[in-house]
């Protein structure tokens, strides 16, 4: 029940795309969203965080400073602070971040790319 309560709130301040829209073409936001459908495009956050939930299935590259995967995606991930895959994330692509976690249980298929490293 806490959970339920956190989700509902977390979805009062960001922008929504609900489990039964179905988005096709480019996605911009200057906010926050979190995607419960599906999208077929690209998606271009900015500044701000994007939370792909668990029901979402996204074939789109993703943009955005904080980029938090529970559902599926196909296409390129790239976040500028962070990159997240929970327990339940399905990713097809490769995934550019300076900070990247992985949960047990997560897929991935692709390159991951923290940065430059230097070499001694």
């Amino acid at each position: 029940m806490a959970e339920e309560r956190r989700v509902a709130e977390e979805r009062r301040r960001a922008n929504w795309i609900g489990g039964s829209i179905s988005v096709k073409g480019d996605v911009v936001s200057s906010g926050d969203l979190i995607i419960d459908g599906q999208v077929h495009g690209t998606i271009e956050l900015g500044d701000h965080e994007l939370t792909i939930g668990e029901t979402a299935e996204v074939v789109a590259d993703l943009s955005a400073k904080t980029v938090v995967i529970s559902g599926r995606v196909k296409g390129n991930v790239l976040g500028m602070g962070r990159v997240e895959l929970k327990k339940t994330a399905s990713v097809e692509g490769d995934v550019t971040a300076p900070k990247f976690v992985m949960e047990e249980g997560a897929a991935l298929s692709g390159r991951i790319d923290t940065g430059d490293r230097k070499r001694s």
